[in-house]
C-alpha cells in the first residue's frame, strides 16, 4: 500500500512483459512526504479515482501511451468478478453508475532502490540492472505552467531564470501572489528517494536508465497540454502538475495517476484546489510537526538509513471535522465540475471553496 491508495496485483510483470494490477483508492491522504496522516477525507478516494480515470480516458483519445485500462463498477460482487476469484472487469468511466474506487493498470516492475549511505547514496546502477528492459521510471517529471504560492520553485530559482522580468516582475524577488509562466517549465526529480530531490537534466538522463529523458519531457508535454485544455475548458486553471513513466520495451507510457487534486494544482476563480489547502492547514496550525519533519530530513543526511521519520517527533495532530467536512467537499464538488458528471452529492464549487475560506 503507498500512503493513500492500495495496490493489488492480478497477474504479476515480469522481465519478458508487463502483468495486471489494480489500483484501490482510499480516504487517505500524505503532506509533507510524511506517508499516511491520523485522518481520513471521505470521498477523497473516489474522486481522485473519478478523476484520474477521465484524464486517462482524455489522453488515449489524443493517442498518449498510458497504463490505464479502465475502472471497476462499484456495484460489481466483492470478490471482484463473476464470483469465482477472477479480476473484476475493466469498464470506461462513462459506465460506471457509481464513482469509482478501483482503477485498472497494466503494471511493471519496480525494483528495490538500495541506499548505500550518505557518500555512496542509492545505487541506481542495481535498480536497472533488476529491471532491465521492463521498468517504472524512478524519476517523476514535474510541469509548470505558472507558479503559485507554495511552491518549490521560488526557493530554487529567480524569476529571471524564467524571463519574467521582461514581463515586468522584480528579477530576484516573487511577487505575494500567483505568477504565469510565459512558457510551460519541465523538471525532473527523485521517485523512490526519502526525500524528493530536484536533478539536472544530466542527473535526470543518468537516473532514468534506458529511458530517454528527452522523450520523457515530451510526454509531460503532452499530458501538460490535455490537462490544461481540459481545466480551461471547464473553468479552471490548471498551475502545475506531474507524471510518473512506466518504460517497456523500449515504449514509454503514462504511469500511476495524472492530473488529480492530489498530482496536480488546480485553481477556480483565483481560488487553489488541491491538497495544498491541507498542507497550509498544517503550518497555521500545527508548525511544531511541520518544523519537526524538517529537521528530521535534515538530520539524516550524514546517517546510514534515509529513513528520517524515525527521528520526527512529534507525530501530526489530526484534522478538525469542520476542516475534513470541508476539504472533503472541496474535493467532490472539484471532480463535480471537472468531469462534467455530478459523482457526489456535494455542494456546487464556489460554496466549497468559500467554506475552506472559512476555515
Amino acid at each position: 500500500m503507498t500512503s493513500v491508495k492500495e495496490f493489488r496485483v492480478d497477474e504479476p510483470a515480469t522481465a519478458d512483459g508487463l502483468g495486471r494490477g489494480r489500483f484501490v483508492f482510499t480516504d487517505a491522504y500524505s503532506v509533507f512526504d510524511w506517508g499516511q496522516m491520523p485522518d481520513a477525507i471521505p470521498n477523497k478516494g473516489a474522486s481522485l479515482c473519478a478523476m484520474g480515470a477521465f484524464n486517462f480516458e482524455l489522453l488515449e483519445r489524443e493517442g498518449v501511451p498510458t497504463h490505464y485500462r479502465g475502472v471497476t463498477d462499484p456495484v460489481e460482487t466483492a470478490d471482484g468478478g463473476d464470483g469465482d476469484g477472477d479480476a473484476p472487469t475493466a469498464v470506461p468511466l462513462g459506465e460506471a453508475t457509481a464513482p469509482p474506487t478501483e482503477m485498472a493498470l497494466d503494471l511493471t516492475q519496480v525494483p528495490d532502490l538500495p541506499y548505500e549511505g550518505p557518500h555512496a547514496g542509492y545505487d541506481y546502477d542495481a535498480f536497472h540492472a533488476a529491471g532491465g528492459d521492463n521498468y517504472l521510471v524512478p524519476l517523476e517529471v514535474v510541469f509548470r505552467n505558472r507558479v503559485p504560492v507554495g511552491s518549490s520553485l521560488r526557493r530554487r530559482a529567480t524569476p529571471a531564470e524564467f524571463g519574467l522580468d521582461d514581463l515586468g516582475v522584480d528579477p530576484g524577488e516573487w511577487p505575494d501572489g500567483p505568477v504565469d509562466l510565459p512558457e510551460p517549465v519541465v523538471e525532473f526529480s527523485t521517485k523512490y528517494e526519502q526525500q524528493d530531490r530536484y536533478l539536472t537534466r544530466a542527473e535526470a538522463d543518468e537516473i532514468a536508465g534506458a529511458a530517454d529523458v528527452d522523450a520523457l519531457e515530451s510526454l509531460a508535454r503532452d499530458v501538460n497540454r490535455v490537462v490544461t485544455e481540459r481545466a480551461e475548458a471547464a473553468g479552471f486553471v490548471h498551475e502545475d502538475g506531474k507524471i510518473e513513466c512506466l518504460y517497456a520495451d523500449g515504449e514509454l507510457r503514462v504511469a500511476d495517476v495524472v492530473g488529480t487534486f492530489d498530482e496536480n494544482r488546480f485553481s477556480y476563480g483565483g481560488r487553489g484546489i488541491s491538497k495544498e489547502v491541507v498542507r497550509q492547514w498544517y503550518k497555521a496550525n500545527d508548525p511544531d510537526w511541520v518544523a519537526a519533519v524538517k529537521e528530521a530530513k535534515a538530520a539524516v543526511a550524514d546517517r546510514d538509513t534515509d529513513d528520517w521519520r524515525e527521528l520526527c517527533e512529534p507525530d501530526p495532530v489530526p484534522l478538525p471535522s469542520a476542516v475534513v467536512d470541508a476539504v472533503s467537499d472541496l474535493y467532490a464538488a472539484g471532480t463535480n465540475a471537472y468531469t462534467d458528471r455530478d459523482w457526489f452529492d456535494a455542494p456546487d464549487i464556489e460554496t466549497a471553496l468559500d467554506a475552506v475560506d472559512g476555515l
